[in-house]
Parts: structure tokens; C-alpha cells; sequence
């Protein structure tokens, strides 16, 4: 056994684990050799020499996961071991979602839904290759792969970003997406449910998504309206891709409000017959609880709300509304003004339609993760191992080679992160290591922080990045450049 640096040694060789490669195909036994920063072999009774061996019986060796959706843009610099994340097995996260990323934007007094990344000392980058060298400084524990903000393009753009672009401003904002994706960009991200992107309209969007698509970009979208609205909010986004001749990504697709659960056997034979015609994905995560800013029009005295942060009343976080509106002696609707800006959990989906919108093929995961909120869903700690562990083990909604494809292969192909999401030879070793056995989330409602059980190994670009629990000192992600820049 090679006794040098265990960080990065000469080669790594797992040894004797359960293989699930991430394209969906069965499970099999094999070693995994690694040389610098890929995968080299695969097969039985691979040699050890100049190998720190790493023994992987009885445990399963699938490709690092994606998360899909992520507000991550801030924490990569601010805490680049990303604890939440690779304690989870996640290897690459995919920021600036629903319309909101740090670049391209320099400005002092952000409005939400932009302080979801944090307050407005964060927006100091004035292009995507500034952002991107950022990431590189940092050298964060798991790999960043980024979309460009369509709410951040009008901020960045217009004086009033609550009012239709003018000619002038829609060009400005081309051009400012048009650096992001030469300097690497995933694709374009809008947030037209939130007031900076709604006042857009499809002319605006499609434009700026047939910029990302001639790029070789995706579109990403917090749809509109995802509860009464649903349909013609995804019939949006459908016109919006096919004029921007661009892939399409629903994010974290729900049916919302009481008076909508059930209907997600409607959306999702809505979605599956525009996908006949168009290039259609979704993402989801496992939870029956959203989490974004407050938001008055939400409370509508049904729902359950967990309040996640207020600046002017820090000591409401993990508290309910209808708690504090009960303590402060006015409605809910009141305590939330009072709360304001701030954010919260809001219990609007029914456990069917998660199951059902999780088991959809196209379906992948996507945590939605708030790292800046003071008490943050639970879903920043425990989307993945819960996908694992809760729904693929014990609920049985899907095989373990399925949920590990819904978390890897599915979404490097959606994404066109190249040589990623799979265990084959030529890929880069972005590798987890974990015990399906005991996989399991741990953080909840009341415990977010808390860390996941049964991931044992993570290796990032070749480099052993996280075991038995702990980051290594070192670290090997890196902003992923679209192919091509």
C-alpha cells in the first residue's frame, strides 16, 4: 500500500466496492483506479502499486452527485470547505438559480430576491470571469458550475427593475449575458415569480434564452406561478426555450397551495407531452416545505410558515408566523410586514405530488439549499442522502442505480458538464463513497445544521476531499467552464 501523502498520492485505488456508474444500468463489483485527476481503470484485481488503497467492500462506489439547484454562489468563497454539500457526497453545485447570481453586478442595496446570496457587500463582481476567478482563488471543496441571473441582468442593467426594459436595457443585458457565457456559464437562469424578473416579458426572456442556446447554454426557471397558475406558467416557459432554441429546466417543480395538490398528474402529463417536441428537464427536491423570502401573497392562514431569517426581529428565526402573530397580538399577514425583509419554510406541497414529481424520469435532484439563511430548510444539509436513504431505500419509490442516475448522469448530461456524473474510465474522479445500508439524512425542521450518516468517502478531481465525517485539509474543486470557453 502506498504510504505518501494520502491527499494526493500517486494513484488511488478503490478497492472491491459495489459499482452503480450513474447512466442507470446495474450494479456490479469492481476496483476503481485513479491517476491525477481521472478514473483509469475499472475491473477486478487491479494492481495496487503506487496506489493508496482505499477498501470499499461492502459499501457503494457511485459518481460524486450535482445539485442541480443551488444557492451557492457566496458560500464557495465565505466557507470553501462546503461542509453542507460534500458531507452529502455532492461534488459539483450548480449556482446563480432562479434568476439570482452573484455576477455580473456590482451594487450596494440589492432587492430580494437577491439577498438570498447574502447582503449587499457580495455583489462586487462586475463580470461572470471575475466571479469565475473568484471561485478558482477560493479553491472550494466541491467543483462550481454557473448559471447567469436574469434578475440580476436587470438590476445590473436598469435603474427600475420593476418596469419593462426599454430596446437599450434588453441589449445591455445581452451583452453583459453574453461575457457570462464566453467566460464559461452554464446557461441563463429567470425567477419570474420574483418582482425583478416578472416584469419581463416573453419577448425579453426569449431573447435572452436564445443568447444561452447560441452559446451552448441551458434555460433554467423558477416558473411565474406554481400553484392556480401552474399550467400557463409552464406553457411560458415552454414557448420561452423553443423561441430561444435552448434546453429547457423546470426548477424545483411543485404544484402549491392546498388547492392544487393532486395536480401534479396533471403538470407532470403537461410536461411530458411538451417533451415530445422540446429538450425538457425538471428538477426536485424531497421535501414538502419551499423556502425563499417572505412574501405577504403566501400567507394565506392554511399553511404551516417556519420563519428562516428577519432583519428587523433576528430573534424570530425558528419560530412559526402563526406563533409570532399569536405573541404580537395581529394577523399573520401583519407579523409578516413586521418580519420583512426576511425569509421562511412554507408548507404548501403534498407528500403524492413530491413522490410523484421525484419518480418522473426526467426529474433531477436539486436541494435549493439557502447556506445565508440563520435557521435554513433542512434540504441545505440532507436533499441527497434523503433521496438515498428515505425515498430509494426505505419508501422504495425507485432502484438505488435510479436515484444515484436522478443525482449524476441525468444532470451531467443536462448540464453538459463534460466527463462528469459517471464511473467509466476517462471521467474525472469525482467519486462518493457510501453505506446504503445506513445512508440517511439527519437534519430536520428544528435541527437544520445537522450532518447526514453513511457517506464515508468523497473525492473530488482525484483528491480524497471528505471521510469519516471531516473535510481534508486540501482542496481540489474548480469553476467548471462550459466546453468550448
Amino acid at each position: 500500500m502506498h504510504s505518501g501523502n494520502a491527499d494526493r498520492p500517486q494513484g488511488v485505488l478503490l478497492r472491491g466496492g459495489t459499482v452503480i456508474d450513474g447512466t442507470g444500468a446495474p450494479r456490479f463489483t469492481a476496483d476503481v483506479r485513479i491517476e491525477g485527476a481521472r478514473i483509469v481503470a475499472i475491473g477486478a484485481g487491479l494492481v495496487e502499486e503506487g496506489a493508496w488503497v482505499i477498501d470499499a467492500t461492502g459499501k457503494i462506489v457511485a459518481p460524486g452527485f450535482i445539485d442541480v439547484h443551488t444557492h451557492d454562489d457566496y458560500l464557495a468563497q465565505s466557507a470553501p470547505r462546503m461542509l453542507p454539500k460534500i458531507s452529502q457526497g455532492v461534488t459539483t453545485v450548480v449556482t446563480g438559480n432562479c434568476g439570482i447570481s452573484l455576477a455580473p453586478l456590482v451594487h450596494a442595496n440589492v432587492p430580494p430576491p437577491l439577498n438570498l446570496l447574502g447582503g449587499p457587500d457580495k455583489y462586487i463582481y462586475p463580470t461572470m470571469a471575475a466571479y469565475a476567478a473568484a471561485v478558482d482563488a477560493a479553491r472550494p471543496a466541491v467543483n462550481v458550475a454557473a448559471l447567469v441571473g436574469h434578475s440580476t441582468l436587470r438590476v445590473a442593467a436598469m435603474g427600475d427593475p420593476y418596469r419593462a426594459a426599454t430596446a437599450a436595457e434588453q441589449a445591455r443585458m445581452g451583452e453583459l449575458l453574453r461575457e457570462g457565457m464566453a467566460a464559461g456559464a452554464t446557461g441563463l437562469s429567470s425567477g419570474v415569480f420574483y418582482p425583478p424578473g416578472a416584469a419581463a416579458d416573453i419577448d425579453e426572456l426569449a431573447l435572452l434564452a436564445g443568447i444561452a442556446g447560441e452559446m451552448g447554454g441551458v434555460y433554467t426557471t423558477h416558473i411565474r406561478q406554481e400553484a392556480d397558475q401552474v399550467l400557463d406558467s409552464l406553457d411560458e416557459a415552454f414557448i420561452t426555450a423553443r423561441r430561444g432554441r435552448v434546453p429547457l429546466v423546470i426548477s424545483h417543480h411543485k404544484c402549491a397551495g392546498p388547492q392544487n395538490w393532486g395536480r401534479s398528474v396533471q403538470t407532470i402529463a403537461h410536461i411530458d407531452a411538451a417533451r415530445r417536441d422540446q429538450a425538457i428537464g425538471l428538477d426536485c427536491y424531497p421535501y414538502i416545505a419551499s423556502s425563499t423570502v417572505l412574501r405577504g401573497e403566501m400567507v394565506d392562514g392554511i399553511i404551516d410558515i417556519l420563519i428562516t431569517f428577519s432583519v428587523p426581529h433576528p430573534e424570530m428565526a425558528a419560530r412559526t408566523l402563526a406563533d409570532i402573530a399569536r405573541e404580537w397580538q395581529c394577523t399573520q399577514r401583519e407579523a409578516c410586514e413586521r418580519l420583512q425583509p426576511g425569509g421562511a419554510c412554507y408548507f404548501q406541497m403534498r407528500e403524492d405530488d413530491v413522490q410523484r414529481v421525484l419518480q418522473y424520469p426526467a426529474t433531477m435532484i436539486g436541494s435549493d439549499g439557502l447556506p445565508h439563511d440563520q435557521h435554513p430548510h433542512p434540504r441545505l444539509w440532507g436533499t441527497f442522502p434523503r433521496v438515498l436513504g428515505h425515498y430509494s431505500r426505505d419508501v422504495g419509490l425507485f432502484s438505488l442505480e435510479t436515484a444515484v442516475h436522478k443525482m449524476s448522469g441525468l444532470s451531467a448530461r443536462q448540464f453538459r458538464l463534460a466527463d462528469r456524473g459517471e464511473i467509466r474510465a476517462g471521467a474525472f474522479a469525482d467519486i462518493v463513497v457510501f453505506d446504503a445500508a445506513t445512508v440517511m439524512d439527519t437534519a430536520t425542521f428544528e435541527k437544520p445544521n445537522a450532518q447526514a450518516i453513511g457517506v464515508e468517502c468523497v473525492l473530488v478531481n482525484g483528491a480524497v476531499a471528505y471521510r469519516h465525517g471531516n473535510v481534508a485539509p486540501s482542496r481540489h474543486g474548480r469553476f467548471l467552464r462550459r466546453p468550448g470557453t
